[in-house]
């Protein structure tokens, strides 16, 4: 992957992270910010089930935010591009529709495939 291409896909990333930092701190001081104490019992169950959604939406950005970190070290090591299992590029369309993929096509659907038959 030339120069060009690793910095167009920092900029996506960098942009995707700041993206959800900013949604994860409005969610953040959302949640502390209400006061269940002026709330009443069946309000408090839908804000307790509103809450249980959003730290699951937050888990699942937290998880995200890690990949995007990872694809920047990968894009400052000058491995970014690289499959982790076989070594081989991975194809430039597909990074562009998953730009925190580690696999190339063919080992990650491999990988699926193994997934599948064993759980």
């Amino acid at each position: 992957m030339n120069e060009e291409q690793l910095e167009y896909f920092k900029k996506i990333l960098e942009g995707q992270l700041k993206k959800l930092l900013v949604q994860s701190g409005h969610m953040v001081s959302e949640l502390v910010s209400q006061n269940s104490h002026e709330i009443e019992y069946l309000d408090q169950v839908s804000v307790h089930t509103d809450h249980v959604m959003k730290l699951r939406i937050k888990s699942r950005e937290s998880y995200l935010i890690k990949k995007i970190v990872n694809a920047l070290e990968r894009v400052e090591a000058k491995t970014f591009g690289i499959c982790e299992v076989c070594e081989e590029e991975i194809a430039f369309r597909r990074l562009v529709a998953r730009p925190v993929a580690t696999k190339c096509i063919f080992c990650k659907t491999k990988e699926e495939l193994f997934e599948r038959l064993v759980g």
